[in-house]
C-alpha cells in the first residue's frame, strides 16, 4: 500500500451490474482534490486488505440484488463477518461509513448494504459518517451526490480526532488545509468550469456562444433531451471530473476463432442445451404475447428447485448492432479481430483488463455479447461523450446534463426515458466515441433471468432474441403443456442456474400457502404445482394442506395462461382454490365482478387471515411490482388490520414480521 498513511483511508465496494464501482471511482477521483487518497479494491479483494488491523476510515460503496441480496462479489465477505464465533468488539477499532444502493420497488430496499452494516454494528465498528441510502427508482444520484459531497467534512473529523488522540496537531493542520482547499464543492464558479486537471481554454464555453448555437430551440418553452431552458441553460455549471481513459484497442486481421460463450461467464458453470418446444400460450389478438418454451436438460446437471431462476445468455440485437456500427463508421471492420489491452501510462486507479471483454475477438462479437449497448449512460459516460463531441450547442447539452445543475433533466430525459448509447448518438450527431470508450464506459451485457417456469413476455433483449429463435418453430393458439402442441427444435441456449434461496415450497407439505400470479407472474406456481402433484402422487399417506391461486389477466379467451392445466390440477386436488379475474372483459352483472388480483383476495379476507395468522401458512407472490404486488400487500395489510382488529400501523408490523419469517414471499419485477 503506497499511500500516505497520514492521509489515507480505505475505499472499498461491491457491485453487481458495476454502479457500485462506478460510484467508487468517482469518490477515489475525488479524493485527490481534497488532499487524500484512496487506496480502493473490490471487496472480494480480502488478500489486499484486512479490516481486522485496519486503522484509517473506511468507506464503502454497495449494491443489492435478486431480492436483497449482497451482490456477487461481497458473498464471501458477509460469510466472513457473519461467523457467529466472532466477538462482539471484533471491529471495535474501525470506523467507517458505507453507502448502500438499492431500488425501493423491490421489499427488501439496500438490504446488501443494511446486512453489512447491521454486522458491522453488532461486532464493534462505529460510524464516522452516517450511512446513505441511494434508491435507483428515482435516481441514485439525488442520495449520491450529497453523499460524497459530505464524505469530505466527515473524513477531515476523523482525521482530526484520530490525530488529536495521537497529538499529532501539525499533521492536523495540513490534512485540515488541504481539505478546506479543494474545488470541487465552491458555489462561486462564475463561468462553466471543468474540474480536469490542465483544462483547455477552448473546453470553456461561454454562454453567449451556447445562446447562439441553441438558436434554433430557442421558441422551445419546455425542456427536451436535445434542449434546455432556464435556469440550466443560463447557470454556470459544475460537472464531474473527465475519467481517464484506460484502454487501448488494436485491430487485427479477420483470421481466428471469437471464444465460447461460456468464457464469459463467471458465475456458474454454463450448459448449451437445445430448446425442444415453443408454444404461443396468448391468442394473436392479445395485447402481450407470451411464448413457452421447453428447455432439454437431460444432459446437464443443471439443479432446481421450484422457485429457482436460470439465467439465459443472450446477445444484443443484430439490427442495433449493426447501426452503431455504421454510426461510429466502423461497419467495414465489423469481422476485424480486436486485440483489448489496459492503456500504459494511464492514471485510472486499479485499471484492469475488464473481465467481461476477451483478449482477443472480433468487434462484432465484442458489440454484440460483451457489452450492454441498450444501457442507460451514466453521468461519467455522458462527461466522456463531451470530449467526443464538435458541435457547440451539443456539447453544452451533453454538460448540462451531467452536471449538478443539471440533474433533474438527466432524471426525466435520460435515466426515465431510458435513453440509451444509440438515442444520444442519434440526439447528438457531432458525437463520435473512441471504440475504447465504449468499451470503457458500456456495462457488461447481463444474462436474462427467468423463474423456471416463467414464460416470455417481454420484449426486452433476450426476449426478443428467444422469440425470434423460436419463431419458425411456434404452434399458434395453442394454451397447453401437452407435448402434441409444440414442435421440435434443433436451436441451442446457453443458461446457468441462478437459485433462490427463499421463494421455495413450504419445507412442511402440510403448511397451506396462497399464490398470487397474474399474467406471466403465474409460471413459477405451474411449477409449484407440478411439484406438489407429483408429491401427492408418490406419497400417497402423506398429509397436504390447501393450495390456493389468485389469477388474472385481460381478457378470458385471449390471455388466460394454462387454462387447462390449472382444470387439472383442480380437478385432482392439487390445487384446492382457484380464484380468477380479468380486467378487460365486460361483464352485464348487476354487480361487477373485481378486476384486479388484489381485489379478489380482499374477498377472501376471513381465509387469507387464517392461513397466514393462525396455521402459519405462506403467501407468495410473483409479477408487476408497481401496479399489482404493491396493491396486493395494501390489500394484505387492510385484511390483517380488520382481521386483527388492529391498526394499520400493528397490521404491517404484523406482515414485516411475515416478511422477516420468510412466509411472504415476492418474486417480482418493475
Amino acid at each position: 500500500m503506497c499511500c500516505d498513511l497520514k492521509r489515507r483511508f480505505l475505499l472499498l465496494y461491491a457491485t453487481q451490474k458495476g454502479q457500485a464501482k462506478a460510484i467508487a471511482e468517482e469518490i477515489w477521483q475525488q479524493a485527490g482534490a481534497h488532499g487524500l487518497e484512496a487506496d480502493m479494491h473490490c471487496i472480494s479483494e480480502m488478500d489486499k486488505y484486512n479490516l481486522e488491523s485496519e486503522k484509517d476510515p473506511v468507506v464503502i460503496v454497495i449494491s443489492t440484488t435478486g431480492t436483497g441480496d449482497p451482490p456477487d462479489t461481497a458473498c464471501k465477505f458477509v460469510k466472513k463477518i457473519q461467523d457467529t464465533t466472532l466477538p462482539p468488539d471484533h471491529f471495535a477499532h474501525l470506523q467507517y461509513g458505507l453507502l448502500g444502493l438499492g431500488d425501493s420497488e423491490y421489499t427488501f430496499f439496500c438490504n446488501g448494504g443494511k446486512t453489512v452494516d447491521r454486522r458491522l454494528q453488532e461486532l464493534g465498528a462505529q460510524h464516522f459518517y452516517d450511512t446513505g441510502l441511494a434508491d435507483d427508482c428515482v435516481g441514485l444520484e439525488l442520495v449520491v451526490d450529497p453523499w460524497i459531497d459530505g464524505l469530505w467534512l466527515a473524513l477531515k473529523e476523523a482525521f482530526l480526532l484520530r490525530k488529536e488522540k495521537e497529538g499529532m496537531s501539525s499533521v492536523v493542520d495540513a490534512v485540515s488545509s488541504s481539505l478546506s482547499a479543494a474545488p470541487y464543492l465552491s458555489s462561486e464558479v462564475q463561468n462553466l468550469k471543468l474540474e480536469d486537471e490542465g483544462v483547455r481554454s477552448s473546453d470553456v464555453l461561454s454562454q453567449k456562444l451556447v445562446d447562439i448555437n441553441l438558436v434554433a430551440s430557442a421558441r422551445d418553452t419546455e425542456p427536451s433531451l436535445v434542449h434546455s431552458v432556464p435556469p440550466v441553460s443560463q447557470s454556470a455549471l459544475n460537472i464531474p471530473a473527465l475519467p481517464p481513459e484506460y484502454i487501448e484497442v488494436q485491430f487485427q486481421d479477420t483470421h481466428g476463432e471469437n471464444p465460447h460463450l461460456s468464457s464469459l461467464i463467471s458465475e456458474g458453470t454454463t450448459f448449451e442445451v437445445p430448446v425442444t418446444k415453443a408454444v404461443q400460450l396468448t391468442r394473436e389478438d392479445a395485447i402481450k404475447t407470451a411464448l413457452l418454451l421447453e428447455l432439454d436438460i437431460a444432459d446437464t446437471v443443471f439443479d432446481y428447485q421450484p422457485g429457482d431462476a436460470f439465467c439465459v445468455i443472450c446477445p444484443n440485437n443484430v439490427n442495433e448492432v449493426e447501426e452503431l456500427l455504421q454510426i461510429l463508421g466502423l461497419s467495414e471492420k465489423g469481422e476485424y479481430f480486436v486485440c483489448v489491452k489496459v492503456k500504459h501510462g494511464t492514471k485510472k486507479k486499479g485499471a484492469a483488463h475488464p473481465q467481461h471483454i476477451p483478449e482477443r475477438s472480433t468487434l462484432k462479437f465484442i458489440l454484440t455479447w460483451c457489452l450492454e449497448i441498450r444501457s442507460v449512460p451514466k453521468k461519467a459516460f455522458l462527461r466522456a461523450l463531451v470530449e467526443c463531441t464538435s458541435d457547440a450547442g451539443e456539447k453544452r447539452r451533453l454538460q448540462e446534463l451531467c452536471s449538478r445543475q443539471g440533474a433533474s433533466d438527466y432524471t426525466r430525459f435520460i435515466r426515465d426515458s431510458n435513453v440509451c448509447l444509440l438515442d444520444l448518438l442519434h440526439a447528438f450527431p457531432s458525437c463520435k466515441p473512441s471504440l475504447n470508450l465504449l468499451i470503457e464506459h458500456l456495462p457488461k451485457l447481463q444474462a436474462r433471468s427467468y423463474s423456471v417456469s416463467r414464460p416470455v413476455s417481454r420484449k426486452g433483449v433476450c426476449t426478443g432474441w428467444l422469440a425470434e429463435l423460436v419463431a419458425p418453430l411456434l404452434h399458434p393458439n395453442k394454451n397447453t403443456l401437452d407435448t402434441k402442441g409444440g414442435r421440435s427444435s434443433s436451436e441451442k441456449i446457453s443458461i446457468f442456474a441462478r437459485p433462490n434461496n427463499t421463494f421455495h415450497l413450504p419445507a412442511d407439505p402440510s403448511v397451506p400457502f396462497m399464490m398470487v400470479g397474474p399474467g406471466t407472474g403465474i409460471s413459477p406456481f405451474i411449477g409449484f404445482l407440478q411439484h406438489r402433484q407429483k408429491l401427492r402422487e408418490e406419497h400417497t399417506d402423506w398429509e397436504f394442506g390447501e393450495t390456493w391461486l389468485f389469477f388474472g389477466c385481460r381478457h378470458q379467451d385471449r390471455d388466460y395462461l394454462f387454462k387447462d392445466e390449472l382444470r387439472c390440477f383442480l380437478e385432482n386436488g392439487t390445487l384446492t382454490h382457484l380464484k380468477v379475474c380479468f380486467s378487460r372483459d365486460s361483464s352485464t352483472a348487476e354487480v361487477a365482478p373485481p378486476k384486479y388480483v388484489q381485489d379478489v383476495i380482499r374477498l377472501y379476507a376471513k381465509e387469507v387471515a387464517r392461513v397466514l395468522l393462525k396455521e402459519r401458512g405462506y403467501f407468495y407472490i410473483c409479477g408487476d411490482k408497481k401496479h399489482m404486488a404493491d396493491g396486493v400487500s395494501d390489500a394484505v395489510v387492510d385484511i390483517l388490520s380488520m382481521e386483527m382488529e388492529a391498526d394499520k400501523l400493528e397490521a404491517m408490523k404484523t406482515l414485516a414480521m411475515l416478511r422477516e419469517a420468510k412466509r411472504y414471499l415476492q418474486d417480482v419485477w418493475t
